[in-house]
């Protein structure tokens, strides 16, 4: 297949870009994923023999994709949304105690209520260091943001940087 579209300059993909409508925050914005839902998966993970830092990576930081994508189209106050129905326990501690973590730390950092379950104190582990090497457990220790450290999870700054 060859090309057939018109080549532009930077300058006009530019010109072409400034004269988009903005998108307003919200219009048409819904929650679609969930925690609750990214915990149901964890759980199925789990039977199937994945490990703990598997579902880390698909429910945790999935969880934080999807929060993110709620707050950048609809605002903190939507994307709260994202933790209004408590994930059922996944069987696996460390998970439970991370969704209410990261429920707790999305809270405080962009001003909405925390959920009340995130605040159980059953949702809690000892010193889990999730996808941490072990050479970066001190740093772990010291920069483990609050909601994670009194849960007993110790991260990185970097672990919920996200691309």
């Amino acid at each position: 297949m060859v090309f057939q579209g018109e080549v532009r300059s930077v300058a006009a993909l530019l010109d072409a870009a400034r004269t988009v409508p903005e998108t307003v925050p919200g219009a048409g914005v819904g929650v679609r994923h969930t925690a609750a839902d990214n915990a149901r998966a964890c759980r199925s993970l789990l039977a199937e023999g994945e490990g703990v830092d598997a579902c880390w990576r698909f429910g945790i930081l999935q969880t934080l994709d999807d929060y993110a994508s709620v707050l950048r189209r609809g605002g903190a106050d939507l994307a709260a949304g994202v933790f209004a129905d408590e994930p059922e326990r996944t069987g696996a501690g460390e998970l439970d105690a991370a969704f209410a973590a990261l429920a707790d730390h999305l809270a405080e950092r962009d001003g909405w209520p925390v959920p009340a379950w995130a605040l159980d104190p059953d949702r809690r582990t000892d010193a889990w260091y999730p996808a941490v090497p072990a050479i970066f457990r001190a740093e772990a220790e010291r920069d483990s943001p609050r909601a994670f450290r009194e849960r007993g999870i110790m991260i990185t700054s970097r672990s919920l940087a996200r691309a």
